[in-house]
């Protein structure tokens, strides 16, 4: 018996050292999904160029697909682990914990086991993708990325065929040729296939007579500093014997001596590399002659970094408007027809053709080509068009729309890729709310803390702006104050992203009862689903369902609670991101999916299960738009939050231990006592706050009750946005000065207008409700210089208003609601120079248009809802309003 220990002893220690030794490989294998992440960029890359020069890249893919598996796996073992060192005990529990700990080890052995075993088969394949790496660079980098045709064909476009650039034309010409002594850097921006290579063409032909010497030079993803001196002193006639031997320096000098005294313009043309200017910029010398430099990029940063040395014009070119995309659809499409004129019976298919391009010039022009050769038939095009765009590359004699658009994802830094795939997964034109988007990424562990930023959402708001220099995405809508609300990407984009995902796996779709991508042998990490679907639509997803990480649910029409619980708990058990549209009721064993960091619902839910608080994990719990009317106790263990967004209902929740909370929108205080509001003090990371029936237990205790929500919020140094609805008069309130406070919302009833309110000198919005005040505000609010949006509904029982000259220099919008005493409004000239929106509704009283209207010079839009019958027919009536004023709704 005594033999058989000692043989069996060594096994052991060296069970024992594996799972020592899990901690740091855990931390190894992490360090090195960084370099993985690069391998991926180096060989998406590569993959690119072989289809641009029509390789067969299935082998690019399979290695594509390999590191992305390593990268899966690396992430899956990481949370394993995690999993099982959060059952750990807390370490102040004595000789229990060391009880536990020793119980929870056993227990936990074989896990252990099978982690390290996974450790070390990861590690030998990290080694094969190091080798790959190192491969895969060597070969990419003394390739050279052919030039399109399509910027070949740029070069040599006739002006006669291009329609909309007429404007962006001249503004070129008028800033080339301004007269300005000192060197001025002109870019025209765009994303791929605005036209950006035409327009400057046509431009560079108009005016290289004005200049002593000039050239058109062609930069493009694989230039080097030296090569482009190198071709700058070749089109200057200057290439003399030795300069192909020249160093950066000598090159250098050499072109300054050139252009030293000559009146100089250079295009160049497709810059990709925010570097350029930098290393370019002392050859192309000041020589104060009216020297012009044009810039062609898809990437305003690279333009940005001008201005440090120049003066810079930027002319970011937008989509052709409606009657433009259709001009060009016809010359393009109908230059062999009578007069150039649509076919009787094309109509509505050429509508369709024309809105699907989204004014993006390279689409109307690719797909008018190839239309202009097709026989003229209906149903012919009908057919065509289903495919036109996606399939457009396969054409003969196609000049590639994918690929063209394609590059500017290529190109994209490797923390950036899955960010911009991820607006593939919303529909097609869907806004996406810009700190949604934020914190899904921040759950996908797509967002890698800066130390140079506070939090991970700050470099998150770094990324979607980089996304937008790049022209990748547009901002759909901004705030009052110019920050951007939400985002979406162009139609062709959107397109390019889905084509992009299909061949990387990135997500599958399931829409209307059928799989639309294949899930067979792939891992799969994203679904998207639309309803109406049934659960035997995921049958392909449920062999692969461990592996997925977040479910994306679209539609009005939700699941029944059994194929809720069907569907979700018992399979999907590494689901980070969860977010359904629409929604009945949630099963009460949503705590198993213990790894969950964002879960979003919407829909009529009322209620959620108490498995909820095994949800350790979770950041972001978005309930904004149910009907939820109370939160479990067991709420009070995801001490992870960040963000907890509630509809406004009679929530209640306690503070302590979520200190993390960066959101907390909104919660009911009707049965805090002033330990609770002393509490909040300690959510000291709040950026948004909002809280419910603000009254105190104790109609006597309510100045005390005041005075520590005061004291509390004065603490929140990071607070940028508050609302506070009460249910009582707000008498004794005194809220300090907060730095960065930006948007206030009070709801209650003000004794007289708050002396604090005008001391928050960074207010760019402020709406207050039911606040029966008796004095004109506005007299104190003109001391908020930086004031943009003023919401007044029910807040004011006076009988006039004035806005006397110079008050609010900045307000844009100005809403006037439910003031029911109102009779007289009064504008003097200088009063409200920037307003853009003026809305005016249920005034009873208020028959007359305001005086001094015509003062409002910059108003764009006059919103006129439920007002008497004689002040509707008087704005009618009024000549100003309707010769100034764009838009007037009633």
């Amino acid at each position: 018996m005594c033999d058989q220990v000692a043989k069996f002893f060594p096994q052991l220690v060296d069970v024992w050292k594996l799972l020592r030794s899990i901690p740091k490989e855990i931390a190894q294998i992490n360090e090195e999904l960084e370099s993985i992440q690069i391998s991926i960029n180096a060989v998406d890359r590569m993959a690119a160029a072989s289809k641009q020069e029509n390789i067969d890249d299935n082998g690019m893919k399979r290695k594509l697909r390999h590191i992305r598996e390593e990268t899966l796996r690396i992430k899956e073992v990481t949370e394993d682990y995690r999993s099982i060192q959060q059952q750990q005990p807390p370490s102040d529990l004595g000789c229990i914990a060391v009880l536990y700990a020793t119980a929870n080890f056993i227990k936990t052995m074989i896990p252990r086991l099978r982690i390290s075993y996974e450790i070390q088969d990861i590690k030998s394949s990290i080694h094969e993708i190091n080798e790959i790496s190192c491969f895969e660079q060597g070969s990419s980098s003394g390739s050279q990325a052919p030039q399109h045709a399509l910027r070949r064909k740029a070069l040599y476009v006739k002006e006669d065929d291009v329609v909309g650039f007429e404007v962006p034309r001249d503004n070129l010409i008028g800033w080339l040729k301004e007269e300005r002594e000192e060197r001025s850097v002109i870019a025209v921006v765009g994303m791929g296939g605005q036209g950006k290579t035409t327009l400057a063409k046509i431009v560079y032909k108009k005016v290289i007579g004005d200049f002593d010497c000039h050239a058109w030079i062609t930069v493009s993803q694989d230039y080097t500093a030296q090569k482009l001196l190198r071709a700058m002193l070749e089109k200057l006639d200057e290439n003399e014997k030795g300069v192909s031997e020249m160093d950066l320096e000598s090159l250098t000098k050499k072109v300054r001596k050139c252009l030293r005294q000559k009146r100089y313009v250079f295009f160049f043309d497709d810059v990709w590399s925010q570097d350029f200017w930098s290393e370019i910029e002392s050859a192309v010398i000041d020589n104060r002659n009216q020297s012009r430099i044009v810039i062609t990029t898809r990437i305003m940063n690279v333009v940005q970094l001008c201005r440090a040395s120049s003066l810079v014009h930027i002319l970011n070119l937008q989509p052709l408007l409606p009657q433009q995309s259709w001009e060009l659809f016809y010359k393009k499409a109908f230059r062999n027809e009578p007069d150039g004129l649509c076919p009787t019976g094309l109509e509505d298919i050429s509508s369709k053709i024309v809105e699907k391009c989204e004014g993006l010039p390279l689409a109307i022009v690719a797909i008018g080509s190839l239309l202009a050769s097709k026989e003229k038939n209906s149903h012919k095009w009908q057919r065509l068009f289903q495919h036109v765009i996606n399939e457009l590359d396969k054409y003969p004699n196609s000049i590639g729309i994918t690929n063209i658009l394609g590059l500017s994802y290529d190109v994209l830094p490797y923390y950036l890729k899955s960010c911009f795939l991820y607006f593939g997964i919303y529909p097609k034109d869907y806004e996406v709310n810009s700190q949604r988007l934020i914190r899904l990424w921040i759950a996908e562990e797509f967002i890698k803390f800066d130390e140079k930023l506070e939090t991970l959402e700050e470099v998150g708001e770094q990324y979607l702006e980089e996304l937008v220099q790049r022209n990748l995405v547009q901002t759909s809508s901004f705030s009052v104050d110019g920050k951007p609300k939400s985002y979406r990407v162009h139609g062709l984009l959107h397109d390019m992203i889905l084509m992009k995902i299909k061949v990387l796996g990135f997500c599958h779709f399931i829409s209307d009862n059928k799989v639309v991508r294949s899930m067979s042998n792939e891992r799969i990490q994203r679904l998207q689903i639309k309803t109406n679907f049934k659960n035997d639509d995921l049958k392909g997803a449920n062999n692969e369902a461990s592996s997925i990480t977040s479910i994306h649910i679209f539609g009005n029409e939700g699941l029944s609670e059994k194929e809720f619980a069907e569907m979700i708990p018992t399979k999907y058990r590494r689901l980070k991101v969860f977010e359904y549209d629409w929604i009945d009721r949630i099963p009460l064993d949503l705590g198993c999916l213990i790894h969950l960091r964002y879960l979003r619902f919407t829909g009529v839910v009322e209620f959620l299960p108490d498995s909820i608080g095994n949800l350790y994990n979770l950041e972001t719990l978005d309930l904004k738009w149910t009907n939820v009317l109370e939160l479990p106790s067991e709420i009070k263990k995801l001490t992870k939050l960040r963000h907890l967004l509630l509809p406004c209902s009679n929530i209640m929740i306690g503070i302590r231990g979520f200190e993390s909370l960066q959101t907390l929108y909104c919660v009911d205080t009707w049965r805090w006592d002033e330990h609770q509001l002393i509490e909040l003090g300690h959510l000291k990371q709040l950026r948004s706050l909002g809280l419910m029936n603000f009254q105190g237990r104790h109609y006597k205790y309510y100045h005390k009750y005041v005075t520590c929500l005061c004291y509390s919020i004065n603490k929140m140094e990071y607070l940028e946005n508050l609302y506070i609805h009460s249910t009582k008069r707000c008498i004794y309130w005194d809220i300090p000065p907060l730095p960065i406070l930006q948007r206030l919302k009070l709801v209650g009833e003000l004794d007289k207008f708050s002396e604090w309110i005008p001391k928050h000198k960074n207010l760019v919005r402020l709406s207050l409700r039911f606040s029966k005040l008796n004095d004109d505000p506005m007299k104190s609010l003109q001391h908020l210089p930086n004031l943009l949006s003023l919401h007044l509904w029910d807040a004011y029982d006076g009988i006039y208003i004035e806005f006397v000259s110079g008050m609010f220099q900045k307000l844009k919008n100005l809403e006037l609601i439910r003031l029911k005493s109102l009779t007289y409004i009064y504008i003097g000239e200088g009063a409200l120079p920037s307003l853009k929106h003026l809305t005016l509704q249920d005034i009873p009283n208020l028959e007359k248009v305001a005086y001094g209207m015509n003062n409002l010079h910059n108003l764009e839009t006059l919103w006129i809802k439920e007002m008497p019958k004689e002040f509707v027919d008087r704005v009618r009536g009024n000549v100003w309003i309707h010769n100034n004023v764009g838009t007037v709704l009633y």
